[in-house]
Parts: C-alpha cells; sequence; structure tokens
C-alpha cells in the first residue's frame, strides 16, 4: 500500500540532508546550514515530523561492537498465502528481536529477514528452533554477509 508524497522544496531536502547526516544536529545549526533563521527552520522541521516524512530519530549502532557480527539475508516462502497464516507469520516475526528488517518481497521468495547473531550456533539457534518452526513457513535460504562495501545510508534527497 503506498503512502502518499509530501511535497517537499528544496529547503526541506537541505534539512532533511542535515537531519540525515546528524540527527542530533541543532536547529540554530541546521538553519544556519539551509540559509534559513532559526524558527522558520524548526516549524518545518516540526512539519517535517507531523506529516511523517521524519518516522523517528536513531542512534547508528556499530553491530560488531555491541557482540552481532553475524548479518544473514534470509528468504523465506511460506506454504499458504492465506491471511490468517501471513498474520501469523508477521506476528511470530515480530516477537523475534533477531529480525531487525523484514520486506514482503516478489518474486520466488515471499519475504526478505535481516537477521543479526552474537556467533553461528546462535544463529543456527533462530533458524531451527524459531524460523523454521513459525507457522506457515515452508522453505528458507540464508545467506552470510561477508563484509558490508555500502552499509545503509542517507536517502537521496
Amino acid at each position: 500500500m503506498a503512502k502518499s508524497t509530501i511535497e517537499l522544496d528544496a529547503t526541506d531536502r537541505r534539512i532533511l540532508r542535515a537531519l540525515q547526516r546528524d540527527g542530533r544536529m541543532a536547529v540554530t545549526a541546521i538553519a544556519d546550514q539551509v540559509g534559513l533563521s532559526a524558527t522558520p527552520c524548526l516549524r518545518r522541521i516540526k512539519r517535517l515530523e507531523e506529516t511523517g516524512v521524519i518516522a523517528r530519530y536513531a542512534a547508528v549502532i556499530d553491530a560488531g561492537r555491541v557482540g552481532l557480527p553475524i548479518q544473514a539475508f534470509v528468504q523465506v516462502a511460506l506454504s499458504s498465502h492465506a491471511e490468517e497464516v501471513a498474520t501469523a507469520f508477521h506476528k511470530a516475526l515480530a516477537a523475534r528481536e533477531e529480525v531487525i528488517a523484514a520486506y514482503a518481497m516478489s518474486g520466488g521468495m515471499d519475504y526478505m529477514l535481516h537477521v543479526m547473531a552474537t556467533d553461528f550456533d546462535a544463529y543456527a539457534e533462530f533458524a531451527l528452533k524459531a524460523l523454521l518452526r513459525m507457522p506457515g513457513v515452508k522453505e528458507t535460504r540464508s545467506s552470510f554477509v561477508l563484509t558490508a562495501l555500502k552499509p545503509p545510508g542517507a536517502l537521496p534527497l
């Protein structure tokens, strides 16, 4: 389901680029960068938050430094596309903190999961005792990240 697009002018885009680089940047610093005074800049930021363009603020954490060096992308096929099966699968996914992102996909598999683990044993435990036992799971394929060539970054505004 597509979300409605919000009209953004060049100044809004400059504000968003600044916040993507540093979400803790002071409004006065952002205002200086984009050529506004602080009050109109803050009004624009509030509008971007209220309209959902800015969905949330978060810290970018180095997974390896906090003991999560194993990343896997897991393709999942369900045995049925019935609404109750998908709903039960979604609920089971939401309960697993190892799954940091999940996407419904087109193509040969139904879902793509981004999974983090402390080591391969922990990943195997998740895959064998949780994922393969989730409602409707018919097949999975795991691919492990060897190195992040271009980790997730800013949107191309």
